[in-house]
């Protein structure tokens, strides 16, 4: 975080700045300088650090107050303040508070704030990327290009929501060059907020699909959700679009900015040609639109990343990186992300691809489609599937569908678990009238018993479904597992 004031951060988080009688006599007053990192979880805090008390569904970040503060926190950001009343009941608290109306609203005034301070150095440039899937591997993948020509911020994990976002914002300092911002939503309106706290100089849309399709209410909210990314950039910013896609496509009307389009066909300024996948990544022949062009040896599995690595390298290409870099960066990339078609086991034991951290239609349909297409001759795939969530009115058709879809890719054996999975079930048995080919299972202990003991040490196995499913520590254990 940038050097602030006391007085400072309160001003830029609309808030009231509280320094009880405990705190004045450790030292607090207006001037006194904060610069640690901003944080809601109160696990994360450490020495000199902020702590903003956020209230969720199911919990209350000011019972972790104090807890932050004994890990060291200058400052608290709460909705009601721990006053000198409270001292002989020991609550006092001994650092500086700023009391706001709503915790994640002034957090995004906060980094509203930073972004606005940074930006004025005129240093800084931003990105901001979003789509029904890829957000997360095409962040990772900028992330890794940008950092080899200048100091770069993105997000840890997922954060791209209206806490995550403004989080990763807040680690700006005065010598960052690039914000890498994955911006998500679950709403009309969400994606506008993020822009607002940080217009991006380039905008990126990778799909429109059903993920979130029921949360969203349909696939035409979720377009016009999408749609936001580009709708306040400005002439001089630049869309970058999956030609690709239709529903992207047609986003092109939608902005004053200069569009650059990825994708694989030869209408596209940024392309691959010559894709050939395995079961060590995918390589192609990048095509950037200066009439330059590298081979590029991708480690990442699964032939659908591809575009998110040409959307990667149309971000980078418009900031002025040098093609060498952006392939040298590329092949630096050996995974998505931590439960994302992450390559485990192996040897003696079964090659899992563990890719449970999230789902939709188009993810799962991608990562089946991998499985069959880089199994070896005589190899059996073994396809694990959970349950892809807030899909609304769309569920059952689109489980069903993907239950048909594993019995036309020949996929070997088709474990099923969990009852919001089942017409994925019921789909294979009635395509295929496999006998014992597809198995359901309750949950997952349940489905790792019946997996365990068909485990064979050469089979190859794709373990898919929404994060809430918790499928993947099922393929945790199934990589671990001896035969």
């Amino acid at each position: 975080m940038l050097d602030l004031t006391l007085t400072e951060i309160a001003e830029a988080l609309q808030g009231e700045l509280v320094i009880t009688d405990a705190a004045a006599d450790a030292g607090y007053s207006p001037a006194t300088v904060v610069n640690g990192t901003v944080d809601t979880d109160s696990r994360l805090i450490g020495e000199g650090d902020v702590f903003v008390a956020k209230r969720g569904e199911f919990d209350d970040g000011h019972r972790f107050v104090g807890a932050a503060v004994e890990s060291g926190a200058a400052l608290v950001v709460v909705e009601h303040a721990f006053a000198d009343a409270e001292r002989e009941a020991g609550r006092q608290l001994p650092v500086a508070q700023i009391v706001v109306d709503d915790s994640v609203i002034a957090l995004g005034h906060f980094a509203t704030d930073v972004v606005s301070r940074v930006r004025a150095s005129g240093n800084l440039k931003i990105v901001g990327i979003t789509g029904s899937n890829g957000k997360t591997t095409t962040k990772n993948l900028l992330r890794a290009v940008l950092e080899r020509v200048g100091e770069t911020v993105a997000p840890r994990d997922s954060f791209n929501n209206e806490v995550g976002a403004p989080l990763t914002m807040l680690k700006l300092t005065p010598t960052t060059r690039f914000l890498v911002a994955e911006m998500g939503a679950s709403g009309k309106g969400e994606i506008t907020r993020l822009i607002r706290m940080a217009k991006p100089d380039v905008g990126v849309v990778l799909t429109v699909g059903l993920a979130h399709a029921g949360e969203f209410g349909g696939i035409e909210t979720t377009l016009a959700t999408k749609t936001e990314m580009v709708i306040d950039l400005d002439e001089s910013d630049v869309a970058v679009l999956n030609r690709d896609d239709a529903r992207v496509a047609g986003m092109a009307g939608k902005t004053r900015a200069r569009v650059l389009w990825f994708g694989l066909g030869d209408d596209s300024e940024v392309r691959a040609t010559e894709i050939e996948a395995s079961a060590s990544g995918t390589t192609f022949i990048l095509h950037l639109p200066d009439g330059q062009s590298r081979p590029v040896r991708f480690a990442v599995l699964g032939e659908h990343h591809v575009m998110n690595a040409l959307a990667a390298a149309s971000a980078a290409h418009v900031l002025g990186v040098a093609i060498d870099d952006i392939v040298g960066a590329l092949e630096t990339v050996t995974r998505a992300e931590r439960w994302r078609m992450e390559v485990m086991g192996g040897g003696d034991r079964p090659t899992v691809i563990n890719d449970a951290y999230n789902a939709s239609p188009d993810s799962m349909a991608a990562a089946l489609k991998t499985l069959a297409q880089i199994a070896a001759p005589g190899q059996r795939t073994v396809a694990v599937l959970g349950e892809m969530s807030e899909l609304g009115p769309y569920s059952v058709e689109e489980h069903d569908r993907i239950g048909r879809m594993v019995v036309r890719l020949n996929i070997g054996k088709l474990f099923v678990v969990g009852e919001g999975a089942r017409a994925i079930h019921l789909a294979a048995e009635h395509e295929g009238s496999w006998g014992g080919e597809a198995v359901f299972a309750a949950d997952a202990d349940e489905a790792y018993a019946l997996i365990a003991a068909e485990l064979r040490p050469d089979d190859l196995v794709l373990v898919k479904s929404s994060n809430s499913a918790r499928l993947r520590f099922l393929g945790d254990r199934i990589a671990e597992a001896t035969t």
